[in-house]
Parts: C-alpha cells; structure tokens; sequence
C-alpha cells in the first residue's frame, strides 16, 4: 500500500470512487479513441446508476471525456463545456452482465466516424480497471505505464512492437493479446516498469498493420 492508497487521489469531489475514476474511465476512452469526440453515449450500472447525479459522476467522466485529469475544475462545468463544444451527449442506465458495481459503458465517435466503446469500472481510490475494449475483454487499471496497441493479428506484429520496447530498455511487467479472430483486430497491453520514449510510440505506430498505438499515463 502506498500513500495515495491511504489519503485518496487530488480530485474534485465528492467521492474518489465516483468522480475521480469515472474521470480517468471517461480520459481512458478518449485517448483510445484517438481524435476528437463528435458524441459520447455513456451507460452507467449499479452503484453509478443510482447515484450518478448527486455524486457528479456524470461531470466527472464527461470532464475525462473532455482529457481533463480528476483534480481539474474544469470538471465542474464539463456538461455545458462539452455542449459548447458540439458534442451529442446521451447520459443513461442499464445493466452491464457480470460488472462491478461501479461500472461504466463508454462509446465515442469522432469527427470522421470512427466508434470505439471503452467498458471500465472504479474501484476505489480513484483506481480503475478496463474491462472492454470494443467487444474485446482486456485488463488493466493505469497503475503503470501501459502501451495500447491495436493492429491486425498476423505473425510478427507481436516481435516487432516488443523488439522496439526492448530497444527502449523498458521492462513489461504484464503483456496481455485480445483478439476477434484470427487475422481479425488484436490489441496489445502492453504495461511497464518505466516510462516510454514518446518518440518509440509513433514508431510502432507506422509499423505494418499496426492501427493505433496510445501510450495510457493516467497519474
């Protein structure tokens, strides 16, 4: 346990759980996504269905939507700011099969049309776990330094993006493939005891077959 497990995260409140990890849920989806939001639909379940109103839960992940970090004020307006900036919002409820209770179903289309929907829990103390990317399981909770990549799965993508973090010195403490099929979309996470060179991430970027690659610092 570390001092930020004791005193909680820097946040806006009310609650850790409630605002400060739906903030780093909704700033995880956007980065995934890559470009700017055109609409967010954002599905809560159980505990932050019942409440997401009075704890601000819906601020704080629109704010995360938004790429700002829990302790940003901007948090407070993120409603209106998202508004103004013309992105659709569709705020709602349901049930998530098998989720925490402090679950939440993000989807996001950019400008151009692209959908990714980012399916994340909190936890506690600002900490979260993603669960789902598009229609893929995958796990991890930006604890660490964690590479996203998602590409086509084909032989040797694997070796390559491994052999220029390898090249970076950087030692993977959890290495996770999540595929549709095979030859289908895969994403690699890929999380770290160190930072990584920025400058390595748009190499693996270019790499053959290889869709995007985001670098996830969420402290």
């Amino acid at each position: 346990m570390n001092v930020f497990d004791i005193i909680g995260p820097i946040m806006i409140g009310p609650s850790s759980s409630h605002t400060a990890g739906a903030a780093r849920i909704g700033k995880t989806a956007a980065l995934l996504l890559g470009a700017p939001v055109k609409k967010a639909d954002i599905l809560f379940h159980g505990s932050f269905a019942k409440t997401y109103k009075g704890h601000g839960t819906d601020k704080a992940i629109v704010g995360g939507i938004l790429t700002l970090d829990p302790w940003d004020p901007g948090i407070r307006t993120s409603l209106d700011t998202a508004k103004d900036m013309g992105i659709e919002l569709k705020i709602h409820t349901g049930i998530l099969e098998n989720a925490h209770p402090n679950s939440a179903l993000v989807t996001l289309t950019a400008e151009n049309g692209t959908t990714l929907s980012v399916q994340g829990a909190s936890v506690g103390g600002g900490n979260i776990v993603i669960n789902r990317i598009n229609d893929m399981e995958v796990d991890f909770n930006g604890q660490n330094t964690t590479l996203i990549v998602m590409h086509q799965d084909l032989p040797g993508v694997i070796a390559k993006v491994t052999n220029l973090v390898a090249e970076n010195k950087s030692n993977i403490c959890n290495f996770r493939l999540n595929r549709q099929e095979k030859g289908g979309l895969a994403i690699m996470t890929i999380e770290m005891d160190s930072d990584f060179d920025l400058s390595l991430v748009s190499k693996i970027r270019v790499l053959p077959h290889v869709y995007n690659t985001i670098l996830l610092k969420l402290r």
